[in-house]
């Protein structure tokens, strides 16, 4: 897995995942945490952590859990430093990639809304990637601090504006038609 893309990793083989299930709870180290923060062009990453449940089926995984974080931003507004807790929800299904499209359709006939299930690479599920990639997806866009509010700049008289010169011609009397 290129590191660039995902900067966390944390595999886990099909094969290590009993019939009664895993639970796997896992904590992004500070170097980890700072090459997030680039991926996602934030301030900092305080917290990266996830708490999974993987349930085998056959040859494909449901992951379900949550990641939570703590995130450093700018405010859009005031641009002052503004720190966001995230939490997200996962809940996923995964399978090998020859076998995918077999199980999209096995989904789609129970559970219409679901999309397709993610392939497994190299029959593992990488919770790292997954917790960076819903923490990232989690993340406020225009992050703002609290009381912040954009006001527009004012406007200032009728005879500023880039146009002036042509309202006064439009206006005046006697100009040549």
């Amino acid at each position: 897995m290129n590191e660039s893309v995902h900067p966390w990793s944390v595999p886990v083989a099909v094969e290590d995942i009993p019939e009664t299930g895993l639970h796997v709870d896992i904590e992004a180290p500070p170097a980890a945490r700072a090459a997030v923060a680039v991926l996602g062009d934030l301030r900092a990453v305080e917290e990266l952590n996830g708490a999974f449940d993987l349930t085998r089926k056959g040859a494909s995984v449901h992951v379900t859990g949550k990641v939570r974080g703590r995130v450093g931003q700018t405010c859009v507004v005031t641009l002052d430093p503004v720190e966001s807790a995230i939490e997200e929800s996962v809940d996923l299904e995964f399978a090998p990639p020859a076998s995918a499209a077999t199980v999209a359709a096995e989904i789609k006939s129970l559970e219409p809304s679901d999309g397709p299930p993610e392939a497994l690479i190299d029959g593992k599920v990488d919770l790292g990637a997954l917790a960076t990639e819903f923490l990232i997806l989690g993340i406020d866009p225009y992050p703002r601090k609290p009381g912040a509010e954009f006001s527009p700049p004012a406007v200032g008289d009728a005879g500023e504006h880039p146009f002036a010169a042509l309202a006064a011609l439009k206006r005046s009397p006697g100009r040549g038609s």
